[in-house]
């Protein structure tokens, strides 16, 4: 069996015992693998996520289909799964969802290796146990809980209305499962991240995606590699909200933003007529214009001088590469 390394084990205090489980806990544990993902050096995404990628990802159908988290794969033109046992196979890129964060890999050959049902990630609540899995067995799975459900904004124009945050914190998050209590798959971990549950003392927790997401949408990635839905306008910053104004923290340098002049440290005050003060009404505040190419009125604030600014939206995956066979 191919163990994980010093830096990706789980102490053996919090692995999980099959005792302590009503399923097959090393059957669920073998579904799996890791992924490592290359990027061409001119890839969209190189300068931010760089163009070596490695995560893991869970095999959901016998037919060699394994969900992960799509920044591991965004723009891949290599794919290698490597499973617990040490087999060792080439994948590529079979969809990509930017509203959930959601990518498909179809394995192209066999992995021999059992196939997790996707569960029903509403029933996940909070104070519920789960495995918080990455690739290698038990030496890579970490007993948690559940401890919030409550909505996730990510900087990059991304938010997610009820993520799964589960502690304690795996040291290898991106892709790895998240094992319900019935040995089925709820979510796919995303970020590490510090939470305060207002007390004052900050956690550092998992953020995983629920795999309902998936559902709605899985045949039109096997089928579009995409969902079938408008695509979201999109801006191509990173922003933050400091003391209840908007910080763009980062500008893409072939975004929309940026063709439209602007730059990191803006502040923004007003999407149209609607003030915002924080990311998550910002990000909304577009999307509520249309699809993307909607143009997006943006009140800004640039060393005490305040103007306007119209941004022509794009579709952020017509910047990316499309992954390739091998």
């Amino acid at each position: 069996m191919t163990q994980p390394g010093d830096d990706e084990a789980v102490p053996a205090s919090l692995r999980p015992q099959p005792g302590d489980y009503a399923y097959d806990l090393d059957r669920a544990l073998r579904a799996v693998v890791s992924l490592r993902a290359r990027m061409p050096g001119d890839a969209f995404t190189a300068e931010a996520l760089g163009t070596e990628r490695s995560g893991h990802a869970v095999l959901i159908r016998e037919d060699g289909l394994l969900l992960t988290i799509g920044y591991l794969i965004t723009e891949a033109e290599e794919i290698w799964l490597t499973t617990a046992e040490g087999r060792v196979v080439p994948g590529f890129v079979v969809g990509y969802d930017q509203a959930t964060g959601f990518g498909l890999v179809r394995a192209l050959g066999k992995l021999g290796v059992p196939a997790m049902a996707l569960g029903e990630s509403a029933g996940a609540r909070v104070g519920d146990p789960v495995v918080f899995a990455g690739a290698g067995g038990r030496p890579a799975a970490l007993a948690a809980r559940i401890v919030s459900r409550q909505e996730f904004v990510g900087y990059w124009e991304y938010i997610l209305d009820d993520a799964i945050y589960t502690a304690p914190a795996h040291p290898v998050w991106g892709g790895a499962a998240v094992i319900g209590p019935k040995g089925d798959l709820v979510g796919i971990g995303s970020i590490q991240l510090g939470h305060d549950p207002g007390d004052g003392r900050v956690r550092v927790l998992n953020m995983s995606v629920p795999t309902d997401l998936l559902k709605p949408i899985l045949d039109d990635l096997l089928t579009l590699g995409q969902p079938n839905r408008p695509p979201r306008p999109w801006l191509g910053v990173s922003a933050g909200a400091d003391d209840g104004r908007v910080v763009l923290a980062g500008v893409s340098r072939k975004g929309p933003a940026a063709r439209a002049g602007l730059r990191a440290g803006d502040v923004v005050l007003a999407v149209g007529r609607q003030v915002v003060s924080d990311e998550a009404n910002f990000f909304r505040a577009i999307w509520s214009l249309g699809e993307a190419g909607v143009d997006v009125p943006l009140v800004l604030e640039r060393d005490g001088d305040r103007f306007g600014v119209n941004v022509t939206s794009g579709d952020r995956q017509r910047f990316l590469k499309a992954g390739r066979m091998h």
